[in-house]
């Protein structure tokens, strides 16, 4: 990690330029008599996170007003997120939520952009991404919107089993053009493709995790395509990708997901990031902007705002899109998140989530009352219960607990690795109690 600058090679250089062979070397001055032969009896070191957490546990015993603990998701989660992120990306040379208009002379903004374009491809494991849009939402209402300019079709299928925020934006977006959305059912947690006219399909969105947390077969899902210019629209939360296949892997042509649990806080809603990124053959339609990577006329590397397709920069009726921003200083926080945490660090966090998932979920099943809908999931699940699940959300959040009812008597519950073991322990003793 070039980040952590104190490694063997530069202690010996250091030693060697003071001239001395070692850092006992150096401690010959003072007596033995004054040397500390045994440890400190300090406890061992902790990650910042544990440190913040303890430091939170120390003030919440003099201060009521301490938050409730998250165990809601559905589509916006709780992660932890550290200090780093918001002392890097509130420096002054970053703090704008906008790209430049005189974009080349700001290297550092677009090499930050090229470098989200580069991690968001790894992530998703499509070929090509944009430089953020708006939200989870805005991104699939404009791959939406690709999808019916690449194949000149004029229908949009979306699963019933995607995020309905996320559907009513589509609606929105679509609601003024020539083209019609119709709903495709799931059964057991899986969209069902058996009624799809193909040959006037544009586009297929499904979400894998889906709203309801359950891992869709995408693999299944593409083998069932028989239009070529027919397009598969993936969406689902990114971090997954560290634990099952990436939409790119399983044959999906377009990825457009909400990228808040990369570095952004829950925020009350928002500003998010929409992620986009697609295969080669539809580079030239996507929206928003894409930073590319040239060399100038002395041989340095060089970044550029390479395609602009976009209603300010082209004729109106040419423009891929009418999107005229995108999320920059939360695109900027994602990029520091996911430079700190790593490549082990991203699949630790998603693998933390997995395991406390389904220990919390397997606990909670163990109750008289309580069913888990699906063992097919990641980090968040439906608790099925013969309890009003309204009250039950009502009653968590009086002692300290947000949850999230979906129906009548179906909660949605998420679990982060900012979830400690006492945590979850506190909430499966509470639905105990019900």
């Amino acid at each position: 990690m070039r980040y952590i600058p104190f490694t063997q090679e530069i202690e010996q250089f250091m030693l060697n330029e003071i001239g001395v062979n070692s850092f006992n070397e150096l401690l010959n001055m003072i007596p033995e008599s004054l040397r500390i032969k045994d440890s400190l009896g300090l406890p061992e070191g902790a990650s910042e996170q544990d440190l913040v957490q303890e430091f939170n546990e120390f003030i919440s015993l003099i201060n009521s007003s301490k938050s409730n603990i998250c165990f809601s998701g559905a589509g916006a989660y709780d992660h932890f997120i550290p200090c780093a992120v918001d002392f890097l990306a509130n420096r002054s040379e970053f703090y704008t939520s906008y790209t430049p208009y005189q974009a080349e002379v700001s290297q550092g903004t677009l090499q930050y952009l090229y470098e989200f374009q580069t991690m968001i491809c790894e992530i998703t494991g499509m070929e090509i991404a944009n430089a953020s849009l708006y939200d989870g939402g805005s991104a699939i209402a404009e791959a939406c919107s690709l999808a019916l300019a690449y194949s000149r079709k004029n229908k949009i299928y979306i699963s019933k089993a995607v995020n309905p925020r996320f559907i009513e934006v589509v609606k929105t977006y679509l609601s003024y053009r020539d083209s019609e959305i119709i709903f495709l059912n799931y059964e057991k947690g899986k969209t069902l493709l058996s009624d799809i006219d193909w040959e006037n399909t544009a586009g297929v969105v499904i979400q894998s995790p889906n709203y309801y947390g359950i891992v869709e077969d995408i693999k299944e899902a593409k083998s069932k395509f028989k239009n070529s210019k027919s397009q598969l629209i993936i969406t689902g939360d990114p971090f997954s990708y560290g634990i099952i296949k990436s939409p790119g892997e399983c044959g999906a042509d377009i990825y457009a997901g909400e990228g808040q649990v990369f570095g952004n806080y829950l925020s009350y809603g928002g500003p998010y990031l929409g992620l986009f990124a697609v295969k080669n053959h539809l580079m030239r339609k996507m929206p928003g902007r894409i930073i590319g990577k040239t060399e100038d006329l002395d041989g340095k590397d060089g970044y550029v705002l390479t395609l602009q397709t976009r209603e300010q920069h082209i004729r109106r009726e040419n423009a891929t899109s009418n999107i005229c921003t995108n999320q920059g200083l939360m695109a900027l926080r994602a990029t520091i998140y996911l430079s700190l945490i790593g490549k082990n660090g991203f699949k630790n966090i998603i693998q933390q989530c997995f395991s406390k998932a389904h220990y919390l979920a397997s606990k909670i099943a163990e109750i008289n009352g309580f069913y888990l809908e699906s063992n097919n999931f990641i980090r968040e699940f439906i608790i099925k219960t013969t309890i009003s699940a309204d009250k039950i959300v009502e009653e968590a959040y009086l002692n300290g607990f947000t949850l999230k009812s979906i129906s009548k008597n179906e909660l949605l519950i998420a679990v982060t690795e900012k979830r400690t073991d006492k945590e979850i322990n506190d909430l499966i003793n509470f639905f105990k109690l019900l």
